[in-house]
């Protein structure tokens, strides 16, 4: 099951605070937390003991886990080792994020920690790293797979290193997750914040656009919220984004009709397998409104992203609805009957043949 997540830090606002934005996403379904012990390691382990008890208590009484970011230097600072993690343990930890690793072995050994903690390693360096964890037989039931996320701007991953990097956690079956960024936000784990995600595409995208996408891709089982707070609007807009399919927030024509309004928002679409250079088709409502009328009311040239409805005067494509993958000279036979957001056209490149998808119009 795909699970949405929050970031917390403690070193940005009142504790009072974190434990409300907890709170708050709970309340909307999400799952994770991220946080930093890194950013914490020169304060007193038993005052940061103190804090997470707080917010591990809280999230889990909405079932959430939490995993935080570490690296060898946090382990000499609180007095843990690769056979001994009883220190994350007893902040309430689900598990450890390693954001530099050890040589493989110890990474293994920590794999068999009593607790059941999980041991999550970095995706994003794109090296033989995991195969040198695997190669010592870990339990691999206990081992995750996590993006970095990137503060400066323009020093996000590109696409297809993103890809290439979480295909490889994906093809030894090992859970990933990835970071999206809030517009609301105002801080995270360092001083500089312009934006807090993986992909540096996803930087000024609105969130629920960059939770689509990386649902989309296929690669991503995990998306968590990288910088805090964001705000109640963006939490309920990602609790909504479907996470079974991807749906298109669109624009629809002010005067459609009834019907085409129907196929558009109510009806079961997939891409036809058969697939086209120039248009998405989903041709079930041709059948289903076989004989129905369909006139031609809005027949202007058509742009990639445009929603199509063919009229009567295509005959047996009467009522079949299309996507435009780009621009084209329109016949005066099919009607524009809505247009996909700007901010979303793209993601009709991951709408694979036989891949299902909904419309909804946008708030």
């Amino acid at each position: 099951m795909k699970q949405l997540g929050i970031s917390v830090y403690r070193n940005g606002a009142p504790l009072e605070n974190t434990l409300a934005y907890i709170d708050l996403a709970g309340q909307y379904g999400f799952k994770r937390i991220f946080t930093c012990l890194i950013s914490a390691a020169d304060r007193d382990p038993q005052d940061v003991m103190a804090e997470f008890k707080q917010m591990t208590s809280v999230a889990k009484k909405h079932g959430m886990e939490v995993i935080a970011d570490v690296d060898p230097s946090i382990f000499r600072a609180v007095g843990a080792n690769y056979h001994d993690l009883s220190f994350f343990y007893e902040l309430g930890l689900q598990g450890i994020r390693l954001d530099l690793g050890f040589s493989g072995m110890e990474e293994s050994i920590m794999t068999f920690n009593p607790y059941g903690l999980k041991v999550e390693l970095n995706a994003s360096n794109g090296t033989k790293y995991l195969d040198t964890v695997l190669s010592y037989k870990p339990n691999v039931d206990h081992i995750l797979g996590c993006h970095n996320f990137y503060p400066h701007v323009y020093t996000g991953l590109g696409y297809e290193h993103f890809k290439k990097c979480s295909k490889h956690f994906k093809e030894h079956g090992i859970r990933t997750a990835a970071f999206v960024n809030s517009s609301a936000a105002e801080f995270g784990p360092w001083p500089v914040s312009e934006g807090l995600c993986t992909l540096e595409m996803h930087r000024g995208l609105p969130i629920e656009t960059q939770v689509k996408h990386l649902l989309a891709t296929g690669l991503i089982d995990d998306i968590i919220i990288a910088n805090a707070f964001a705000s109640e609007a963006e939490l309920k807009s990602v609790s909504m984004v479907n996470k079974d399919m991807l749906e298109f927030s669109v624009e629809l024509e002010k005067d459609i009709p009834a019907l085409e309004r129907t196929i558009v928002l109510d009806e079961f679409h997939f891409n036809r397998g058969d697939v086209s250079e120039y248009v998405i088709r989903s041709t079930q409502s041709r059948v289903k409104y076989k004989g129905r009328h369909f006139p031609p009311f809005h027949t202007p040239d058509l742009q990639r992203g445009d929603i199509l409805i063919e009229s009567s005067l295509y005959d047996r494509y009467a009522g079949e609805l299309h996507i435009a993958l780009q621009s084209m000279k329109n016949s005066g036979k099919t009607n524009v009957v809505g247009r996909i957001v700007d901010e979303e056209v793209f993601l009709l490149d991951l709408l694979e043949p036989w891949a299902k998808f909904k419309f909804r119009v946008k708030e």
